[in-house]
């Protein structure tokens, strides 16, 4: 989530006819820009080269500005795709969508009444003692507002924009025209599976009812914990649109850049056991590694989970194959790694050889640092480059069409977005002891 200093807010769009203006807009505004540019290019003797002409630094912020102001699932897809390694996406539009990962504006007041209105009924004001009408943040969905109970209590409440819920199918739908334009994706690529599991998350990260049910079960699995903290829900404010939880005091993640080499050390191994957790014991996984989800408790050394809109439950045959690919992945060997990455979907039986050698290349540098036994030191590695060099290669390769399935991106989000933010800590981490201990135990064994 991110703030911003306009105090008016920016209204949220609604309405299927209205969304559908706006993307014609920016469409319309693409394709302007697209055309001016191939006349420039035919002027000055040149043959247009269509991808570079829709990636402009105009139709950047052309796009940018126009999912940003649409919020709800528009804003959501962008942000999800710019966790992109290359692998499906252009370089140049990954990195258009990367700054739409905090970009969101808030509801101006009379907005916000409206939507209040209708999920507590008129006179809600009087069930608080203070209600801070201007959010503290503000994201893809929905914003964050504290407010005071006349017993004291200290919420925070989100608040979601209006119009999100219904929006999602067509959102996607439009934003995947836009990703259908020539020169975006390679001819032939079936992005259908991955659409239709970014609106079935969509939907579920619209029911604030369902994020109340995985902010009250990721409480219990985590309750006494040493290293994390999870709010209380407060059940009598939530409806459908709106999730009440209780306010904690804590600082952004990131100011942590500079706290003792121990400290980070510790934050960025609690976090990447998490994620462990998750997919070998828990049977459910936050798929959202957005840094703001995080934050940290000075006096108590606790991380704080914020969001759990974007829960996802692994299927036992999943975490099974993951954890079979974590075997080999230990232990070497390039024909049993090969099986291993086929069962998951890395790619498929009919991909050329020369295709998978790079997937399995790509996937052998990235494990690396889990078989070694020392400390892997995120802050100096150049890992991170190398991955996204490779990435960038296969996905030069215009014939290579395979999509891994939906289910297995999401998690590599996650997993990619953990590497981001112990490297933004640097932080020093033996890997191999961490992942050793979930190689062979049950689920039971490690609760």
């Amino acid at each position: 989530m991110s703030q911003h200093s306009d105090d008016n807010g920016a209204a949220v769009p609604t309405g299927r006819v209205t969304r559908l203006l706006r993307f014609g807009g920016i469409a319309s505004g693409i394709a302007g820009g697209v055309a001016a540019g191939g006349l420039r290019a035919l002027a000055q003797g040149k043959r247009p080269d269509l991808a570079q002409l829709l990636l402009t630094p105009a139709n950047t912020l052309r796009l940018t500005e126009g999912l940003s102001h649409l919020r709800g699932a528009a804003l959501k897809l962008g942000q999800m795709l710019s966790m992109d390694t290359g692998l499906v996406l252009p370089d140049e539009l990954t990195l258009i969508l990367a700054r739409m990962r905090d970009d969101a504006r808030h509801m101006p007041p009379k907005q916000l009444q409206t939507v209040l209105n209708a999920e507590w009924g008129p006179g809600w004001y009087s069930r608080f003692a203070r209600f801070e009408v201007r959010p503290f943040a503000a994201a893809s969905i929905g914003q964050v507002h504290r407010a005071i109970l006349p017993d004291g209590r200290d919420l925070a409440i989100k608040v979601q924009y209006p119009g999100v819920r219904a929006s999602i199918d067509s959102d996607v739908d439009n934003v995947a025209a836009l990703l259908r334009l020539p020169g975006v994706l390679p001819r032939g690529m079936d992005v259908a599976p991955l659409l239709t599991e970014a609106k079935r998350q969509l939907h579920g990260e619209a029911d604030y009812l369902a994020e109340a049910g995985h902010l009250t079960h990721f409480g219990a699995l985590l309750a006494g914990s040493a290293q994390f903290m999870v709010p209380a829900l407060h059940e009598a404010l939530c409806t459908p649109q709106v999730l009440a939880m209780g306010f904690v005091e804590s600082v952004p993640l990131e100011t942590l850049v500079d706290a003792p080499q121990a400290v980070r050390n510790s934050v960025a191994q609690a976090l990447i056991d998490l994620v462990l957790r998750e997919l070998f014991v828990f049977g459910a996984m936050q798929t959202d590694p957005n840094l703001a989800n995080y934050r940290y408790q000075p006096a108590t050394g606790r991380i704080v989970l914020l969001d759990f809109g974007a829960v996802q439950p692994i299927a036992p045959g999943l975490a099974a194959d993951f954890r079979d690919l974590l075997g080999v992945a230990l232990d070497g060997g390039a024909e049993a790694t090969r099986a291993a990455m086929l069962r998951i979907g890395y790619f498929a039986p009919d991909t050329a050889p020369a295709h998978q050698a790079l997937i399995q290349s790509m996937f052998e540098t990235a494990m690396a640092p889990l078989r070694q036994n020392t400390p892997f030191d995120f802050g100096r590695s150049d890992l991170l480059e190398r991955l996204r060099s490779m990435g960038l290669a296969i996905g030069s390769e215009r014939d290579l069409t395979h999509v891994p399935p939906a289910a297995t991106l999401f998690l590599h989000r996650k997993i990619g977005g953990m590497y981001l933010m112990a490297a933004k800590l640097r932080a020093q981490i033996a890997l191999r002891p961490m992942v050793e201990a979930y190689r062979h135990a049950n689920a039971g064994d490690l609760r």
